[in-house]
């Protein structure tokens, strides 16, 4: 594939995004282009702001989450996330990320996360619900709305 990525079966998880080249870390691997802007969250929403949701187009909606994932956000020139490498990814290898890299708040997907990880946190969360180590981890491969919203909701903790 000229992209480096093609859809296919994964298992246990319907359709995913499998790596069809090498990619190292900090490689861009899928540009994101917004299909459309949203009225509201929802499974395949993309937060990019505080209270905005968009679409993307093309395959980056079948890319699956993981709780240790291969690829964080970056956010583009157009406010689209691009998916970039935070560890190498080998062909064949699925292409992942943390859905709690673009939404401050996941509700709408079943209690049991099923992304198969050992580091896996039992449940798919937004940004809000992740342990303060696991924020730190993603530091540089986040959405930056998500860490305005940590900011101020903990100044309205104090």
């Amino acid at each position: 594939m000229k992209n480096g990525f093609e859809l296919r079966k994964s298992s246990g998880k319907g359709e995913g995004i499998f790596a069809t080249q090498l990619f190292k870390v900090g490689d861009i691997v899928m540009v994101g282009v917004i299909k459309e802007v949203l009225n509201g969250n929802h499974s395949h929403a993309s937060q990019i702001g505080v209270n905005e949701y968009v679409l993307h187009a093309g395959l980056i909606i079948k890319v699956n989450h993981s709780c240790d994932p291969n690829c964080g956000i970056s956010v583009n020139k157009t406010g689209a996330h691009d998916f970039v490498t935070m560890k190498d990814i080998s062909v064949n290898e699925e292409i992942t990320f943390d859905y709690a890299m673009r939404n401050y708040i996941v509700d709408y997907f079943p209690k049991k996360c099923m992304c198969g990880s050992k580091r896996c946190r039992g449940r798919i969360t937004g940004w809000k619900d992740l342990p303060d180590g696991k924020k730190k981890e993603y530091e540089g491969f986040v959405a930056p709305y998500l860490l305005e919203l940590d900011a101020k909701h903990s100044c309205k903790k104090v």
